[in-house]
């Protein structure tokens, strides 16, 4: 199964059936006088967010849908068949664009939610319709109005409560499969994760929450360098980001320029991204020494004050129950925070923040479209699809 974020299909709302001209005519009936049914209306097309779905690869090979037309109308006053209407199933989370303008035309966040995105066209009006004291012989109709044709672009963002964050090989993968049920693939070579990964982390019976695992970020993520581009968006929808950072990396850099380099791209990619709530965690304890644990505990909290610092060990388990269980009382804090919201209905709620993310996601990665577009202009190696064509594997 591929998994597929971003796709642009085309879809056509059924036409409505006109209208019919007749007049009865039956046996000792003369002038029977008109008797032309309306027609039926076109179907329209509207997605559903179905909770079973988690990619929208269904999309990446059918791109063009179209309802039916509605029937015509009879004599007798007989109403054409209405066309039925077309339901696109589509994952939990899907943010609906109209292609040309990039103008939002609704999000689906909610399981079962609906939106309508091409209206179907009306029906056409019989000749009966037109019948008066004055014209008793109407030859006049109407013809059923075209349906709403529209280009889209869907964009699939995954749904979880913290999200994951790193550089190529900072366990963030290992520490996934330590804290759920999730079996993500685990490598020590860079870029072992392709796309997103979530696992449900439960604390007790009734306390539980999704992690998510996007791709390795690297220098130049937000400018297209890597896989960070194209899977940044799924942070947007994290309450709080989990940023992990090797203690000792192979290549012998400081955990405080790891840190400072991905805070650097989060902040070219989304400003209220890089303003989100956000805790630092050392994986890779045990690989070093107490004093330099210690040391480097101690520089991080002085210079990326007031962020929380943790230590942990993925491989060993060391220091992983508590740090979920401490995410879990800052997730149930959020929560609450958001509910009271709710009832004084004052300052910036949770969906306005997490809308402003996504167009300045939005707007970072269409400005690296459009530059990708003028590169491959200017040097004449044909057109630039969208990244879609990327063969990715989805695992479980």
């Amino acid at each position: 199964m591929k998994f597929v974020d971003e796709v642009r299909i085309e879809v056509s709302a059924g036409n409505g059936g006109n209208g019919c001209l007749s007049f009865r005519r039956e046996k000792y009936v003369a002038k029977g006088g008109p008797d032309g049914g309306d027609g039926g209306d076109g179907g329209s097309v509207t997605l559903r967010a179905d909770p079973a779905l988690n990619t929208l690869v269904d999309y990446r090979y059918q791109r063009q849908f179209r309802a039916e037309n509605g029937a015509s109308g009879a004599g007798r006053n007989r109403t054409g068949a209405s066309g039925s209407d077309l339901i696109l199933p589509v994952p939990v989370g899907t943010v609906v664009l109209d292609a040309p303008t990039g103008d939002l035309v609704g999000e689906l966040l909610e399981p079962g939610a609906q939106l309508r995105v091409a209206q179907g066209g009306f029906h056409g009006l019989g000749n009966t319709r037109f019948k008066s004291s004055t014209n008793q012989a109407p030859r006049q109709t109407t013809p059923g109005s075209q349906g709403e044709s529209r280009s889209l672009r869907l964009e699939l963002s995954v749904l979880a409560d913290i999200g994951l964050l790193g550089l190529p090989n900072a366990g963030k993968s290992t520490l996934l499969a330590a804290a759920s049920a999730a079996k993500p693939r685990i490598a020590d070579y860079p870029f072992t994760t392709l796309v997103p990964q979530l696992g449900v982390v439960r604390i007790d019976a009734l306390r539980s929450f999704v992690l998510a695992d996007i791709p390795g970020l690297i220098e130049g993520a937000s400018d297209g360098a890597g896989l960070g581009v194209r899977f940044l968006k799924h942070l947007t929808r994290s309450r709080l980001l989990l940023h992990l950072v090797d203690i000792a990396p192979l290549d012998g850099s400081s955990p405080l320029d790891s840190v400072r380099s991905i805070n650097r791209e989060l902040a070219s990619f989304s400003p209220t991204l890089a303003s989100r709530d956000q805790w630092i965690v050392l994986n890779k304890i045990d690989a070093v020494s107490s004093e330099l644990l210690e040391q480097t505990l101690e520089l991080l909290r002085r210079e990326c004050a007031p962020t929380p610092v943790h230590a942990i060990s993925a491989v060993s388990g060391r220091g992983v129950d508590r740090l979920m269980a401490d995410l879990m009382t800052a997730l149930e804090q959020c929560w609450e925070g958001e509910s009271e919201h709710s009832k004084v209905n004052c300052g910036v709620s949770e969906l306005q923040i997490q809308r402003q993310m996504r167009e300045e996601a939005r707007a970072s990665t269409d400005a690296l479209r459009r530059s990708r577009q003028a590169t491959s202009v200017e040097s004449d190696s044909g057109s630039d699809e969208d990244d879609d064509d990327v063969e990715i594997e989805y695992v479980r």
